[in-house]
């Protein structure tokens, strides 16, 4: 049986989400304290949005393939339903900068990678260091230079559409570069904080920071409104591009449709995107 596993994690102490030899990551520990509830070895995962190390989410979604009787065999306390007792029993085995909101049994053509409709993310960044509230120090980042946010809306609103966004990600054999960027805004709060959040159908590595690492000379008034734009135009990566630093990135919200567009939506995901 397939079951959906929507989690929130702090990224600051761990390498990532992906698993690797030797190095603290979200899906050894979520793997890990799924196999100690169900009682069986690690449980493989599928990750809707795989985040770099540092990187936080407050809606990231998995799944797992699980042994029905495994599941069955939750202890039902007080009445609970399987899938009740799987985020009690999880709370209690996973570490303090991981929480499990829901973990329930979903169509077998549910995939938390392919079947998403698209991805939320939001960056934090403060221009005024005397402002910056320590309690959020690990997922804002402290800009030097005043910014402004006005200048850095226009410009990432330039950026809207299906569009090949080379020029925003780190190149990988075989893959496409090809996104819709469905949203990409900029705010300043009663606080003083700058907020952008960015929306895409999916994101290629690195892509989020890089939309954001365009805009900020935007905003320090280096460049004009339209330098994002010719850069993705320019359609290759350019060394003076940054890349923003990883904690002040946060992914949201997976979205997903109904569970009768579900497994259309993932075909049409595995589907290579082109420009034509």
């Amino acid at each position: 049986m397939r079951i959906r596993i929507d989690l929130a994690y702090d990224g600051t102490d761990f390498f990532g989400w992906a698993a690797q030899p030797g190095l603290r990551t979200v899906e050894d520990e979520l793997s890990r304290a799924l196999g100690t509830i169900l009682r069986t070895d690690p449980v493989r995962l599928t990750v809707g949005g795989r985040t770099d190390a540092g990187v936080h989410a407050r809606g990231s979604v998995a799944h797992a393939d699980i042994d029905p009787e495994a599941w069955r065999s939750l202890p039902p306390r007080a009445g609970r339903s399987p899938h009740a007792a799987a985020v009690v029993r999880l709370a209690g085995v996973l570490p303090a900068d991981i929480v499990v909101r829901s973990a329930r049994e979903v169509p077998d053509s549910f995939d938390a990678r392919f079947s998403a409709l698209q991805r939320r993310y939001t960056y934090r960044i403060c221009d005024a260091a005397a402002t910056l509230d320590p309690l959020r120090r690990r997922d804002t980042v402290l800009h030097k230079r005043p910014l402004d946010v006005e200048a850095m809306d226009e410009a990432a609103r330039g950026l809207i559409g299906l569009h090949d966004f080379a020029a925003f990600c780190k190149h990988r054999e075989g893959a496409t570069t090809v996104r819709t960027l469905l949203d990409y805004s900029w705010e300043r709060g009663p606080d003083g904080i700058l907020t952008g959040t960015v929306v895409a159908d999916a994101f290629c590595r690195s892509m989020v920071r890089s939309l954001v690492g365009s805009v900020v000379p935007v905003g320090e008034r280096r460049y004009a409104e339209s330098w994002p734009t010719e850069l993705r135009a320019g359609g290759a990566r350019v060394p003076w591009l940054r890349v923003m630093p990883a904690h002040g990135l946060c992914l949201e919200e997976i979205v997903y449709p109904p569970d009768e567009e579900l497994a259309a939506q993932a075909e049409l995901t595995r589907a290579v995107r082109t420009l034509d």
